[in-house]
C-alpha cells in the first residue's frame, strides 16, 4: 500500500479496506474509517520526500483540497451514519449496510483497475491544457464524497485530474495528490463518530509501520521507475480483488 502511494500517488485504500475487512474481520464502516487514518498517516509520511523534491504545488492543493475536505467531512459525519441497515431486503435477499459499502468500494476498484490496465493515466512528458478552477472544485467535491463514503483516498482520480485540469506533470501530480489525500483522509476520519483508534492499536501499529516504510521507499523509487510498467500489473491485481469482493458479498447476502 505504501509503495503504491509513493510511486503512483494513489491506490493505498484499494488495498487497505479489503485487508481490514477480510484479514482482520472488521465491519465495513470500521474498515473504511480505519483506512482513512492509515492512508492519511502514510501519505503524510511520504510528503517530506516529495516536498524536498519540489513536487507539491501548494496553490492547486489549496483549491482542490478545500472543496474535497468539505464534502468528505459531510459524507463521513452525516451521510454514512444515515444509511439504513439493511439497505434493501426482499425475496430472500438482504443487502446490508456493510455489504453495500464493500460493493461500492469494489466498483471503485474496478474503475481504477480498468484505467490502470488500459494505460489511460497521464504519463510524464505530456503537455495538457490548463483549465479553470471550477472543474478542479467540482472534481474535488466528488473525490471528497468518494473518500468519505468508501474510505478511499481518491488518488486514482486526483492524479489524472491534476494533470488534465491543472496542467501538471506526473511527478508534481503525485506529490500534490499525497497532500490532498492526507488532508481528506484526516478530515474524513475526524468526521467519523463510530471508530475509536484506542480499540484497534494492535492492528494499526504494525500496518502503519510497514506502510510508512513502503511509502518512503516508493517516493524514492518514483524518481527512477517508469510508472507505466507497474500500472498494468497493479491494475490486474486490483481487478481480481474487486471482482472477488463483489462475488463474495453478493453470495453471502443471497445465502
Amino acid at each position: 500500500m505504501g509503495l503504491s502511494l509513493g510511486l503512483m500517488g494513489g491506490g493505498g485504500s484499494i488495498l487497505t479496506v479489503p485487508m481490514l475487512a477480510y484479514l482482520f474481520g472488521q465491519d465495513a464502516v470500521t474498515a473504511t474509517g480505519l483506512s482513512l487514518f492509515i492512508v492519511g498517516t502514510t501519505s503524510a509520511a511520504g510528503l517530506f520526500s516529495h516536498h524536498r523534491q519540489g513536487n507539491i504545488h501548494w496553490p492547486t492543493a489549496a483549491v482542490f483540497g478545500a472543496s474535497s475536505m468539505a464534502s468528505v467531512y459531510a459524507a463521513r459525519h452525516w451521510l454514512v451514519p444515515a444509511l439504513p441497515d439493511p439497505v434493501w431486503q426482499g425475496n430472500g435477499f438482504t443487502l446490508s449496510k456493510d455489504t453495500t459499502l464493500l460493493i461500492l468500494f469494489a466498483l471503485a476498484m474496478l474503475f481504477s483497475a480498468v484505467r490502470m490496465i488500459r494505460g489511460k493515466a497521464p504519463i510524464p512528458g505530456a503537455h495538457p491544457v490548463k483549465h479553470g478552477t471550477l472543474p478542479l472544485v467540482a472534481i474535488g467535491l466528488g473525490v471528497g464524497l468518494l473518500t468519505g463514503v468508501l474510505g478511499a483516498g481518491g488518488g486514482f482520480l486526483i492524479v489524472p485530474a491534476l494533470v488534465l485540469l491543472a496542467g501538471m506533470d506526473m511527478k508534481h501530480a503525485v506529490g500534490t495528490s499525497l497532500l490532498i489525500i492526507t488532508l481528506n483522509s484526516f478530515v474524513g476520519f475526524m468526521g467519523d463518530t463510530s471508530v475509536q483508534l484506542a480499540d484497534h492499536t494492535t492492528i494499526l501499529l504494525p500496518i502503519l509501520a510497514l506502510a510508512i516504510l513502503g511509502i518512503i521507499l516508493g517516493s524514492r523509487l518514483a524518481t527512477r521507475t517508469r510508472n507505466e510498467r507497474l500500472r498494468p500489473a497493479f491494475g490486474w491485481f486490483i481487478l481480481a480483488m474487486g471482482a472477488f469482493i463483489i462475488v463474495h458479498e453478493l453470495y453471502t447476502s443471497a445465502g
